[in-house]
């Protein structure tokens, strides 16, 4: 079930790990409302840090674009997927081993930052592969990779997103040309460093502390996204908080039909919920909860809302939903409101 604050998420947290894509902008434009209040948490003492799957932006550029909307941000706030991947391997094998590496120059940068001797053939012997994504890769880079993870190295990914949103459309993603490898080789990667994967979350809490000092306590940190099944199952994956937004992917019906797995902590329109106390979702004795003065409840067939348009009550409608989907109901069989949150 949801849980409360009687503090605003910004004071009650320390540490946001904040997705970008469709939290902070969406492509090259901003979200309205997100600008100003990372701001305000971070006056009120949130240290925040941008979390992505993209593994082919560095992060000066990513940092770059965010200056574009008035926020203050130093490159290592911005914690790609190839950040997580190149440290995951250093982790992993000797220092100063050839790692073959097929990705964007943000990858092969990151690798080499840890010691690692990036190499593109196979016959180089590799102990470690890397794949990532890029829009220039070629079959002969595909064919080399699995070559080597063939010939023993051990397969890591940077993310596993079967598809990416591009100008004309949607496009195969880093996992469509994983799939690729694990076709040729009949070997799954070993790791991956994107959501839904916890791993994204701890370097984080790493990297804030700059490795020499204690790291944010975990349930201090709060995983802030719009995609469930990314940036909230990634949070419930490794035991952090979040807080879903509705500026994104999600959207109401989803939130409501969510598996245990894919249930944030918190829900919010946008991010001015960030800097505003959780109000309490309670249970009355008739099985109905309410939210704010907003009541939901199951019904017979049928999903009762005195409110659709708030999210108090989309807040008392997922309660409700969960609560019925545990005791084994079939949500299918329930008809809900449409939600337009105002």
């Amino acid at each position: 079930m949801l849980k409360s604050t009687n503090r605003p998420l910004s004071e009650a947290y320390k540490l946001a790990l904040l997705d970008l894509d469709g939290v902070v902008y969406r492509g090259k434009n901003p979200v309205e409302h997100a600008a100003a209040n990372i701001r305000k948490a971070e006056r009120l003492g949130m240290t925040v840090e941008y979390t992505t799957n993209n593994s082919s932006r560095l992060q000066s550029v990513v940092a770059d674009q965010l200056k574009g909307f008035d926020l203050d941000v130093e490159p290592w706030q911005v914690i790609t997927s190839s950040v997580v991947a190149a440290r995951m391997v250093a982790r992993e094998v000797p220092a100063g081993a050839k790692v073959f590496v097929l990705g964007a120059r943000h990858l092969r940068e990151e690798v080499a930052k840890q010691g690692l001797v990036v190499v593109d053939s196979a016959e180089d012997k590799p102990v470690a592969a890397i794949q990532g994504w890029y829009p220039d890769m070629s079959w002969n880079e595909m064919a080399q990779i699995a070559y080597a993870v063939e010939h023993g190295a051990t397969y890591f990914v940077t993310n596993r997103d079967l598809t990416i949103p591009r100008e004309l459309g949607i496009a195969p993603g880093c996992g469509s040309m994983i799939r690729a490898v694990i076709n040729a080789t009949g070997v799954e990667p070993v790791s991956s460093a994107g959501k839904p994967e916890s791993a994204m979350y701890d370097e984080a809490r790493l990297l804030a502390a700059h490795d020499d000092a204690e790291p944010v306590a975990k349930e201090l940190c709060l995983a802030i996204g719009d995609r469930l099944d990314t940036d909230i199952e990634a949070g419930n994956r490794g035991g952090y908080d979040s807080l879903a937004v509705l500026t994104g992917v999600t959207n109401p019906h989803e939130l409501m039909f969510a598996p245990a797995q894919l249930r944030p902590t918190f829900i919010a329109k946008d991010l001015r919920g960030l800097n505003e106390p959780a109000p309490a979702v309670e249970r009355n004795a008739d099985g109905t909860w309410v939210c704010g003065g907003v009541r939901a409840g199951c019904a017979g067939n049928a999903l009762e809302v005195d409110d659709a348009t708030s999210v108090d009550g989309l807040r008392a409608a997922c309660n409700a939903m969960w609560e019925a989907a545990d005791n084994g109901r079939d949500l299918n069989a329930v008809t809900v409101p449409e939600f337009h949150i105002d």
